[in-house]
């Protein structure tokens, strides 16, 4: 059986929906283990046959803290079955939904010290109601800006679980 470690940058919580469903995927020949990299200084991911990072996008930017983590860690990840993925709300158009048309995507690859070889872009989530109302107003200005849902009411997922599922199959073959 595979040791998989699923780690997680989540602001919202749909990045870990997204592995939590990875896992599913991956069935009873995988024994995962998913942490928050917020919550993980350090990590030896030679215990680990597969890796999978999976890192949400806030205001055009991941988390600080991932960029650490991948530092401080390059070198096993260069070493290891490693894979990334990324969430954001620009991923729900399509033509801005893969690694290479990702400005996210893009700006990571120009600034990590690690090029997964595996790397997908997953449409993430509007959770207005969640959100403290600084972040309402402005995710809600973000979205009239590129023409997404406004109301504030809304609670919106945009991921496409059937892209999920084929990078899940890639993950678990790669």
């Amino acid at each position: 059986m595979q040791k998989v470690l699923l780690l997680h940058s989540s602001r919202e919580g749909q990045t870990k929906k997204i592995l939590h469903f990875i896992e599913t995927q991956l069935g009873s020949s995988a024994q995962c283990e998913i942490k928050d990299i917020h919550q993980l200084p350090s990590a030896d991911l030679t215990k680990y046959d597969r890796v999978l990072i999976g890192a949400s996008i806030r205001y055009g930017h991941f988390n600080k803290k991932l960029y650490q983590f991948i530092e401080a860690h390059a070198d096993q990840l260069k070493a290891a079955k490693a894979a990334f993925f990324s969430v954001n709300l620009t991923a729900r158009k399509p033509g801005k939904d893969t690694p290479e048309t990702s400005a996210y995507s893009r700006k990571f690859i120009e600034k990590s010290p690690w090029t997964p070889e595996l790397h997908g872009v997953f449409a993430g989530a509007l959770y207005y109601p969640r959100y403290k109302w600084f972040d309402r107003m402005m995710i809600r200005l973000i979205m009239h800006i590129t023409g997404g849902e406004t109301d504030t009411t809304k609670e919106v997922e945009y991921t496409d679980w059937q892209k999920v599922e084929e990078f899940s199959e890639q993950f678990a073959r790669f």
